[in-house]
């Protein structure tokens, strides 16, 4: 089940630099909003707070309608590195999240081992993960983030590191993990090809001081229409030109800073 997400007037800042300022944003359930922006504009921060990793300077945001104070098993953060527990072998990194959410025992290995499955990893269960590609431990770090049944998944850069052809296994698994597993998804990226294709909505954030850049919808997300070339073509111009958002205007004047 998916949650809504609501960011009202959420500054957060390092010390005394405003990082995001009076960002105002809804997020509806089910939605993959992808952020992207130049770097260091704060889109790391953001996440991490909607995760309740850190907290909000200012404005609050909700999840479910509930503000969030700190951590949930409701909200799944994934992260670039695979942050997979190294001693643990890939089916006990995903048992962990199963314990965590409660399933009985009884039925731990069984969905363990159906999880595996849908990410390919069957006959490699019982491997570490200094063993596995990077490839691969990203799509354990998916399945365990995905096996607890977070309502909110938070995805920061996870396919980064990865080489082109890998990247582009990555987002088809996660277009078909979540048809299967339907979630609120916010996802960061630098790519403007990977927020086209697995975004609903796209939000450019600018640098300090600046604005929002720019809040796109995909016509036709998880394709590869080219009904989305707009779109394609007003994310590169947001990103090279604050007044570029004058074509694609944010709505109800969100602002953020970087």
């Amino acid at each position: 089940m998916s949650t809504a997400i609501e960011i009202t007037g959420a500054t957060l800042r390092h010390g005394a630099r405003t990082i995001v300022d009076g960002l105002t944003l809804s997020i509806p359930a089910g939605e993959v909003l992808v952020v992207t922006g130049p770097s260091g504009c704060g889109k790391s921060t953001l996440l991490r707070a909607i995760a309740g990793l850190r907290p909000v300077d200012d404005g609050t945001i909700a999840v479910a309608g509930e503000a969030v104070t700190g951590t949930s098993r409701d909200r799944a953060m994934v992260f670039q590195d695979d942050a997979l527990h190294p001693w643990r072998t890939v089916r006990k990194n995903i048992l962990l999240a199963l314990t965590l959410r409660g399933v009985p025992r009884s039925r731990r290995r069984a969905e363990a081992d159906r999880w595996l499955g849908e990410i390919g990893l069957d006959d490699f269960a019982d491997h570490l993960p200094r063993e596995l590609s990077g490839g691969m431990r990203q799509r354990v770090q998916l399945a365990r983030g995905l096996a607890g049944a977070p309502r909110a998944v938070l995805m920061d850069e996870p396919f980064g590191a990865l080489d082109a052809q890998t990247r582009r296994s990555m987002q088809q698994l996660l277009i078909r993990t979540l048809t299967a597993h339907p979630a609120t998804v916010v996802f960061v990226t630098h790519d403007i090809d990977e927020a086209v294709l697995l975004g609903d909505r796209i939000v450019v954030l600018g640098r300090a001081g600046e604005p929002v850049r720019a809040i796109v919808d995909v016509p036709e997300p998880r394709t590869s229409s080219s009904a989305n070339d707009a779109t394609r073509t007003a994310v590169a111009a947001a990103l090279v030109s604050p007044t570029a958002a004058a074509v694609h205007p944010p709505a109800a004047q969100q602002k953020a800073t970087a």
